[in-house]
């Protein structure tokens, strides 16, 4: 595998681990949003990832690397809450509220935020290597 695929791998990790933070800040930004009626309540966003295997003439796998292939609406059912004096209020007294879960946010942050450092640290790696080399051919 050569230095370039190593960037190519850890750079699609990073780009995919921005679009996950991202996702979050959108989420968060939008927690506890009250909306006129549950179809236009805010949704919580998610990446959904695949991976895209890369293959050598001859057929062999030289690596893989991640894309998002789509942002999808969760299906966690909307916080629907009672307070007939609101004016979103339904008939019933119903106020929609986004479906956002800040505790399942802010985990998703951590690990996504973890994943993008991993990724840098592979990039790191991967110069280092590439210097060493180059002072080996020096001497």
């Amino acid at each position: 595998m050569s230095f370039g695929e190593i960037y190519d791998i850890a750079g699609s990790g990073m780009h995919a681990q921005t679009i996950r933070l991202n996702t979050v800040a959108s989420n968060l930004a939008n927690a506890g949003a009250a909306a006129e009626s549950p179809e236009t309540a805010f949704r919580a966003l998610k990446p959904v990832f695949s991976t895209i295997y890369n293959q050598t003439q001859d057929g062999q796998l030289s690596g893989a690397q991640i894309e998002v292939s789509a942002i999808v609406e969760a299906d966690a059912p909307l916080d629907m809450r009672y307070e007939p004096d609101h004016p979103y209020a339904d008939e019933q007294g119903y106020v929609a509220y986004s479906n956002v879960n800040t505790i399942e946010e802010m985990a998703d942050m951590m690990a996504a935020s973890r994943s993008f450092e991993t990724n840098v640290e592979v990039m790191n790696r991967a110069r280092s290597m590439q210097q060493g080399l180059l002072q080996l051919g020096a001497k």
